[in-house]
């Protein structure tokens, strides 16, 4: 290989894969510094520069300035600082001394060892420019042609030498595609690996359904309805929740289309996937019920400390409402960000009577007042002797059966009850005494043991299932020290599971 077959390679391999000369140029360099290596029974570090214009090239021995004798460990590929000054004044940690050499003459070795370097380091760029050219696609619906089908799973071909992976778990169930189909995938990840960046595809995930909603419905694109989230259970059914963002748009309508156009060319490309269009509404009650057409709500109680609500159907609807194998009320929880639990009305009457006599007979109890007082109470709302005693004393007011006599004596009565039990908690916890595997953990000492069970945490299981803020809730705990103590306590979990796994 003469200079000007150097420069002709360089051309030709450029404008065959599509990628700069200067990659080319590159690898043509080491795969010369690498022949060149190959020349000398010892070992040293040889570096090539190619003249881009001629074709020319000059090869240099080359070694790596090091800081001291210490740190020398190849003295025929490093020098130490002290030694590369002498030869070149500018010489530092980090940088090279170079010596010219003579240069190779390429044999048919040389020539493979360039050809196999020059593949890989095209095959490098290649991979570098899918990286930048679908990194911001990230999220987005991409288009390719079925290339192969292996055990279920596809490479596609996007053009441009870019290749996607769809996995057989990323398909949706009983789906199947054949060299040369068209398929359309969400792309969810870029992953590099050793064969090079696999981007990664889905028509599985719920991005996959919205995307393909932006596609059919142009009000979405134009910003007149905004998606507000999708669940799918792929195959069967969907959920995806819209909201006009001017009053003159029906969104749920938009969505479905002329005589259901739009929503079935949806239900088309996902293998028959039912889809229900939702409307969304700020209020978390109103969007549940919303969620959970087409069954109807007939009451809900909303727990905003479990994050879950109670959703009371007609009888004859609850079978419709749960969905087969749960996939109705599974897809409106998934879509409201709620745990929503689903009952007939028979149910959630008796489910509340008996937590209305629940509360009736804890006021009874505790306050010391009739059933009737207790009652009243409950059904005005209140659920807990902390309600009772510091809510706004206009609202218990308001209730048509108490004075402000009433009030006072019922709002005395929680606040001595609360901090008679409270006293007692305290006694209790500052006579706790810590346990055994407590007192035994390696960064245990005894004043810490007892101020821990002073606090309610006495065994080494208590300690375990703290987090780290609470621990620091505690005098004279900082963030580390917590840290550490809640992960020495949970070596007992880890070594369960792996007595476990061996069993």
């Amino acid at each position: 290989m003469n200079n000007k077959e150097i420069l002709l390679v360089a051309d030709a391999v450029s404008n065959e894969k599509g990628v700069s000369k200067e990659v080319i140029f590159k690898a043509i360099e080491a795969a010369l510094a690498m022949a060149t290596c190959k020349r000398y029974e010892m070992e040293i570090d040889a570096s090539v520069k190619i003249d881009r214009q001629t074709g020319d090239y000059e090869t240099f021995r080359q070694w790596l300035i090091v800081e001291d004798e210490d740190s020398l460990v190849s003295p025929e590929t490093q020098i130490t600082l002290a030694d590369a000054l002498k030869k070149q004044a500018d010489a530092e940690v980090g940088g090279y001394i170079r010596e010219q050499m003579e240069s190779v003459e390429f044999g048919r070795i040389a020539a493979q060892t360039a050809k196999q370097v020059i593949v890989q380091k095209v095959r490098e760029a290649e991979r570098a420019q899918v990286v930048e050219m679908y990194q911001d696609k990230v999220g987005q619906m991409i288009n390719g042609t079925v290339k192969r089908v292996e055990r279920g799973n596809i490479t596609l071909d996007l053009g441009g030498n870019a290749e996607a992976y769809l996995p057989r778990e990323e398909m949706i169930p009983r789906e199947s595609f054949r060299s040369g189909d068209r398929v359309r995938g969400l792309l969810r990840e870029i992953r590099p690996e050793g064969r090079g960046p696999q981007l990664l595809v889905s028509r599985i995930a719920p991005e996959f359904l919205v995307e393909l909603f932006k596609l059919e419905v142009p009000e979405i694109n134009d910003g007149m309805i905004e998606i507000k989230g999708a669940a799918r259970d792929p195959g069967l059914r969907a959920k995806i929740a819209v909201l006009a963002k001017e009053s003159r748009i029906d969104p749920v309508g938009a969505c479905v289309g002329m005589r259901g156009s739009r929503v079935q060319a949806v239900t088309n490309e996902l293998a028959g996937e039912r889809v229900d269009i939702i409307l969304w509404d700020e209020d978390p009650a109103r969007f549940a019920i919303n969620a959970m057409a087409p069954a109807e709500a007939i009451s809900i109680v909303v727990d905003e400390d479990a994050h879950s609500m109670d959703i009371a159907v007609e009888d004859a609807q609850l079978s419709q409402a749960i969905g087969r194998g749960g996939q109705n009320v599974r897809l409106a929880s998934q879509l409201s960000g709620w745990t929503l639990n689903i009952m007939s009305a028979t149910d959630a009457d008796q489910k509340a009577e008996t937590e209305l006599s629940g509360i009736v007979e804890l006021f009874m109890n505790e306050l010391d007042v009739d059933e009737d007082v207790a009652l009243i109470l409950a059904q005005e709302g209140f659920s807990n002797l902390e309600e009772v005693a510091y809510v706004p004393e206009q609202e218990m007011l308001d209730i048509e059966e108490f004075d402000a006599d009433i009030v006072a004596e019922l709002r005395s009565r929680a606040r001595d009850v609360l901090l008679t039990k409270a006293i007692a908690n305290e006694e209790q916890l500052e006579s706790a005494e810590p346990a055994q595997d407590l007192l035994e953990m390696e960064g245990m000492n005894q004043n810490l043991a007892l101020t821990l069970a002073s606090k309610g945490i006495a065994t080494l299981d208590d300690l375990a299932e703290q987090s780290v803020d609470e621990l620091m809730e505690i005098d004279g705990i900082d963030q580390a020290q917590a840290a550490a103590l809640i992960m020495k306590a949970r070596e007992s979990w880890f070594a369960d599971e792996q007595t476990d796994a061996g069993e």
